[in-house]
């Protein structure tokens, strides 16, 4: 759907092909739905695409875009239903757009300055990315960013939670082994209904939560998933999430032109071997992803990943293999993968291959074997010919060499890091070995070698090695120990370091177990480094021993540092570590993962073999923990300490929730400080405010229970609290409440008016009822009162105390005494306004019900009311006794019951009744009561029609307008007012014919309207009202006449037939035929008076003559249109004249003389002496004449300012000044000002003192 003014023009593209075939695309535009349509037919799996909408018109062009999949519906969907799996409607999965969001992109770099997009990456990235990401962009020293990256971070995240409430875990953008570029995040968002929008390169990108899809956003709880299906180079760029408007992620997808050169390789090891895999690239690339089937792979104790120096080699080392590790490992580069298979075999020899193998690295490679250097070949020459164990070959390494009778064995030279052994084999009968082997590393070796002679071979194979040394590697101080194992337990052997022999006095132990030989260093130095040998009988066996230094610390200067640092706000903290350890050695201090570097309130001091951190002016939210890292090339030393800064706590938190408000005290609590300063809160201290009042009152310390109650409050006063915390190091800021208002004295309401419930002559019963309102505390009792007939005074009748219930007997009472009571609850805050007395009671026995009522009739009628009146009933002593009160009843005729219109007894005998329905039929009667009961109820004869007496119709007001003019266009409203009883009909005609419809007429019991909401001419006449009932009838008329400003007469003309007059005519106006009451006026207006005059009115004819006519003047005419509404626009005639002939007049001008006002310059005021403070401005200035004006010039020092552009100069109207904007040291001096013209010179000088 389209819109757009001019109509757009719509048309359709998309992005791998044409859509120029009508046979396979088809175009149209539903007139009913308003929508644009593209219909592609017989669909085949090649158009599967993004396709485009475009509309354009000259104003701009909008875009909508959809990706459409093609499954193939033969199998798939028959699969799907038979699974019971819906199919799938891929039309309701096109996004619709309503155009292309662009986002305002990152600016572009400047020379010299750091790419926008670095501070974009690093502010999304986490720490460990930091050097990672700066390598990329060219930046070898990061450290210096990240004070401002800090700043950025916190502007950043205090503008993300507006709209997120969380967020981690961010993983930047990866190419996984299944082709997709994914990044990932956890976000919580603050309203879940917030648009999360993503950009690439500024330009917004449609997605949807399909995987299939070429970009698709899942999300499983707060994780969200971001994935490019089939990654390709046109994918690269930055990518930008947003939540509405607010960035939360940036990531950049790089796809460099690098291909493998050297692809990695499939390889196998046995457990506890490490496993290598290596690329070469075709171009220098700082780092590639490496990843399993199911993650990526990052630099640690498991994996080492290392760059050559020319960034074209790289290589992937799996440590310490086991059956876990076996499986796909792919080195990706872009979008480019390259994969290999590690299997992991089961060991099989009969040593500890966790000692003999613990070096061993294989990674499969294309060689053959490969030669030593000449020195190694030369050595094992010698001995080609009788060793029958593979040693005078080059490789061999971890392979066997087996005589012809399968006795002797020998082990070859072991791998190093980049280079691979396979097996040596010697298979023969005259004892000429024939190795095998993979390449050999020239630097770690393991070796089994044999001295027998081919010829001996056969008749004496001696000695032989069942397991050689090993090259070792082990840290200074450590024990170490080289063994070997020879195949008879009686041969002896010795061992020679670098060539000279050992004995046990040379610092080490030399021990013979059977066949085993060991060589023990108990405490390692770096001099025990070299290589050992092993002689027994001719055969040999040799290894390198490594001696490494790592770091180290000692333990009880470890302990020490361990401990927490605790100090006190804006007092220094100090850390001291001595270490030992290999040189170079790399010293870091971090704190909080963040590391500290030299500033000025961080000092950092550094020698061979200690380190010292001194942090100074420390605050509380310096606290946290710190770490000492110390690192050479053997490896890595961390030790961990706590710095713990004591402050004053922060401020309590809200809200103050009230838990009472009481009359007399109230009770609140908060939320504890969010920071206790580093120690316990021991106290709250309590401050009130009276509002209204400024005073602060001290209420003093309470326990460290974040609640309060305040008992000495006034009732109905309201107050103001300040709250503050405390603990050891002193007092925080205060919390200040809310007003909180204290209990007001709440009395109860009133009770009901008390019932006489039985009247004796010795006794009265009374009951009531309770208060509705109890003023929000319980009802403790009641106060009764009496007061007797004749009397003023009310007297208490519960004299003992408040009555529990609501009921009482009055005793207290004078036989025949006529009494009223009334009542009064009371609360906690007291007794309450006392109730509506009850009716007059006389205290004698119970009397008998009354009679009839006599004469009832009907006084008065409306349409809502009845007005009734009777006489009281005759009193029969002994049977029916005297009247005290009366209820009125009625009965609608459709019902059966009657209500009763008054609840409380009248003692009048006359009553109305109210709210009745108008017309409506009622029967109605009147009982008599008294303390007795009810007696027999008196009715009408007839039902009564709730309707007033029949009246005649008649118009209420006299003076009614019977003419009325009106606007054209304004609105029409008559009001007439009648009296009828009943309700008459009334009826409106215009002209004798009903009235138009555009005409609405209101009516009700009392009036009737007319309105004309827009009237026109057509709508004047005369209308007529009747008003007719029953009774008779009534008419009135009013004549409505509708008219508007008229239009102007016609042009004027003037015509003179007789001196001294002027005959004008004009043109009817065009609304003379539409208004028979339209006339004109003239009015006049001469050059001699120039006012405007009526020279006629009511003018009914189009010609006039005017006298008086004056010659020497000029006239001036107007003719308007005069109707009901008022005049029309002035036609205006020609001016006429009556010329009157006068001599000329002539003007003697005097004759002038020239005067010359020439001058030379001088000073009006000259300039005068001046001290100015420095910083401020100074205003200097002077007053000058001359003619011609001089040319003015201003000198400092003899040196001209007017080119000087930190003076401001001004000349205007002889006012010559000079402005510093800011007086400086260098403004000293005599300031000076040089008038010239043609007639001379002058000068005027002063001298400015510059005051610190």
């Amino acid at each position: 759907m389209v819109s757009g003014e001019p109509k757009p023009k719509v048309t359709w593209s998309r992005n791998k092909g044409e859509m120029n075939d009508p046979e396979k695309y088809k175009t149209r535009y539903d007139q009913r739905t308003q929508e644009h349509i593209l219909e592609i037919i017989n669909i085949t799996i090649e158009q599967a695409d993004a396709y485009k909408c475009f509309a354009t018109n000259e104003y701009g062009q909008a875009v909508c875009t959809a990706t459409l999949t093609v499954i193939d519906v033969g199998n798939k969907k028959k699969s799907q239903a038979e699974n019971g799996q819906p199919v799938q409607n891929f039309r309701s999965m096109l996004k619709k757009t309503e155009g292309v969001r662009k986002k305002k992109p990152p600016p572009p770099k400047k020379e010299g300055e750091i790419d926008p997009k670095l501070w974009e990456l690093l502010l999304s990235a986490s720490k460990k990315d930091y050097e990672r990401i700066c390598l990329d962009f060219g930046v070898t020293d990061f450290r210096w960013l990240l004070k401002k990256l800090k700043q950025m971070k916190t502007e950043m995240e205090d503008e993300q939670s507006k709209v997120v409430e969380k967020l981690d875990n961010v993983k930047q953008i990866q190419v996984k082994p299944s082709g997709r570029a994914e990044f990932s995040f956890d976000m919580k968002l603050v309203d879940n209904n917030s648009s999360i929008n993503i950009y690439k390169d500024g330009a917004d990108l449609s997605y949807d939560d399909n995987t299939n899809s070429k970009h698709s956003l899942t999300k499983t709880g707060i994780n969200y998933v971001f994935s490019i299906k089939d990654a390709e180079p046109a994918d690269a760029g930055l990518y930008q999430v947003d939540v509405e408007d607010t960035n939360v992620l940036t990531t950049d997808f790089q796809v460099p032109d690098v291909e493998f050169v050297a692809s990695i390789k499939s390889t196998e090891v046995k457990e506890n071997e490490d496993a290598l895999f290596q690329c070469v690239l075709s171009a220098p690339l700082n780092r590639i992803t490496w990843s399993t089937d199911d993650s990526s792979l990052e630099d640690g104790e498991k994996y080492q990943i290392t760059v050559s120096e020319d960034k074209l080699t790289h290589t992937l080392r799996v440590r310490n293999c086991q059956k876990a590790d076996k499986g796909t490992y792919s080195a990706i580069v872009g979008v480019t993968k390259s994969s290999a298979a590690l299997t992991v075999g089961v060991n099989g020899s009969g040593h500890d291959d966790s000692k003999d193998q613990s070096n061993k690295i294989t990674g499969k490679t294309d060689g053959d074997s490969q030669h030593l250097d000449k020195d190694k070949n030369a050595e094992s020459d010698e001995n080609a010919s009788s060793t029958g164990d593979g040693s005078g070959l080059d490789g061999g390494a971890g392979g066997e060499g087996a005589l012809d009778d399968g006795s002797g064995a020998g082990l070859g030279v072991g791998t190093s890091e980049d280079q691979h052994g396979g097996d040596g084999q010697d298979k023969c009968s005259s004892g000429d070995g024939d190795g095998k082997g993979a390449a050999a590393d020239t630097t770690k070796k393991r070796r089994g070698q044999s001295d027998l002679s081919g010829s001996d071979a056969v008749k004496d194979r001696g000695v032989q090695f069942v397991s050689g040394l090993s090259d070792t590697v082990a840290n200074v101080d450590e024990k170490v120990e080289l063994s070997c194992k020879l195949s008879s337990d009686t041969s002896e052997g010795k061992w020679y370091k670098n060539g000279k022999l050992l004995t046990d006095g040379d610092g080490v132990r030399i021990i013979k177990d059977g066949a085993c030989h060991r060589l023990i260093i108990d405490c390692c130095k770096k001099d025990d480094a070299a290589v050992y040998r092993f002689e027994a009988e001719g055969r040999k066996s040799e290894a390198t021993l490594n001696v490494q230094d790592p770091p180290t610390i000692d333990l009880d200067a470890l302990g020490k540092f361990n401990q927490p640092v605790i100090i006190k706000a804006g007092e220094n903290a100090e850390w001291k570590l001595p270490f030992s350890g290999g040189a170079p050695m790399t010293i870091q201090w971090y704190k909080d993962d963040e590391e500290l570097l030299s500033a000025s309130n961080v000092k950092i001091a550094t020698s061979d073999s200690e380190s010292q951190l001194r942090l100074t002016k420390c605050q509380r939210k310096d606290s946290g923990q710190v770490k000492i890292k110390i690192k050479n090339e053997f490896g890595t030393k961390e030790a961990f300490s706590q710095l713990i800064v004591l402050d004053k706590p922060t401020a309590p938190q809200g809200p103050v929730d009230v838990m009472e408000s009481a009359v007399t005290s109230v009770e609140f609590k908060w939320k504890p400080p969010k920071d206790n300063g580093g120690c316990p809160i021991t106290n709250y201290i309590i401050e009130r405010q009276q509002i209204g009042r400024n005073k602060w009152s001290n209420l003093g310390e309470i326990p460290a229970n974040p609640s309060f109650k305040d008992s000495d409050v006034d009732p109905g006063r309201r107050y103001c609290y300040r709250i503050r915390a405390k603990n050891a190091e002193g007092v925080s800021d205060y919390l200040q409440t809310e007003d909180i208002a204290a209990g007001v004295l709440r009395y109860p309401g009133s009770p009901s008016t008390p019932k006489v419930v039985s009247a004796f002559k010795d006794c009265i019963n009374l009951s009531w009822c309770p208060p509705c309102d109890t003023g929000g505390t319980k009802i403790i009792g009641y106060n009764l009162e009496k007061n007797k007939a004749g009397t003023n005074y009310w007297s208490l009748v519960n004299q003992k105390g408040p009555i529990a219930d609501t009921t009482y007997a009055v005793k207290d009472v004078f036989e025949g005494a006529a009494y009223k009571f009334r009542v009064s609850a009371i609360n906690l805050s007291g007794a309450g306004d006392p109730s509506i007395p009850c009716d007059t009671v006389i205290a004698r026995d119970p009397m008998k019900p009354p009679g009839k009522v006599r004469d009832l009739k009907l006084t008065d009628s409306s349409y809502t009311t009845f007005s009734l009146a009777w006489v009281k009933p005759k009193e029969v002593k002994g049977v029916e006794d005297e009247a005290q009160g009366y209820y009125v009843e009625i009965r609608p005729i459709e019902s059966l019951e009657w209500s009763r219109c008054n609840s409380v007894p009248i003692t009048l005998t006359s009553y109305t009744v109210l709210g009745l329905k108008a017309m409506a039929t009622y029967w109605v009667r009147v009982l008599a009561t008294n303390y007795g009961g009810d007696g027999k109820p008196q009715g009408f004869d007839k039902y009564i029609i709730a309707m007033p007496p029949p009246v005649k119709p008649k118009f209420k007001d006299r003076n009614m307008k019977t003419f009325m003019v009106v606007r054209s266009g304004n609105t029409v409203r008559l009001n007439v007012n009648f009296v009828a009883s009943p309700l008459p009909d009334v009826s409106w005609v215009k002209d004798g014919v009903p009235v138009p419809k555009h005409v609405t007429i209101t009516n009700s019991d009392k009036g009737s309207q007319l309105l004309i909401p827009t009237s026109e001419r057509a709508d004047s006449g005369i209308y007529t009202i009747t008003v007719k009932n029953i009774v008779g009838q009534e008419s009135f008329n009013v004549e409505i006449r509708v008219t508007d400003n008229p239009k102007p007469p016609g042009p004027v003309e003037l015509d003179q037939k007789t001196p001294g007059t002027v005959t004008l005519s004009w043109g009817p106006s065009p609304d003379e035929k539409r208004d028979d009451r339209l006339h004109y006026m003239v009015s006049k207006r001469d050059s001699f008076k120039r006012t405007w005059r009526t020279a006629a009115d009511n003018l009914f004819n189009n010609k006039f003559t005017v006298v008086n006519i004056m010659a020497g003047r000029e006239y001036y005419f107007r003719v308007f249109a005069k109707n009901d509404m008022g005049l029309s626009p002035p036609s205006e005639s020609p001016v006429f004249a009556v010329r009157k002939e006068k001599e000329k007049f002539r003007v003697n001008m005097p004759q002038s003389r020239s005067v010359n006002l020439e001058s030379p310059p001088s000073f009006l005021l000259p300039l005068k002496r001046r001290t100015a403070p420095q910083g401020y401005e100074c205003y200097m200035s002077c007053a000058v004449k001359g003619d011609p004006a001089p040319r003015v010039t201003w000198y400092h020092d003899n040196i001209s300012l007017n080119t000087n552009t930190n003076y401001h100069i001004t000349s205007v109207c002889g006012v010559c000044s000079l402005l510093i904007l800011r007086v400086g040291p260098k403004d000293n001096g005599e300031y000076k000002v040089v008038l010239e013209n043609k007639l001379g010179m002058a000068e005027s000088s002063m001298t400015l003192n510059v005051r610190e």
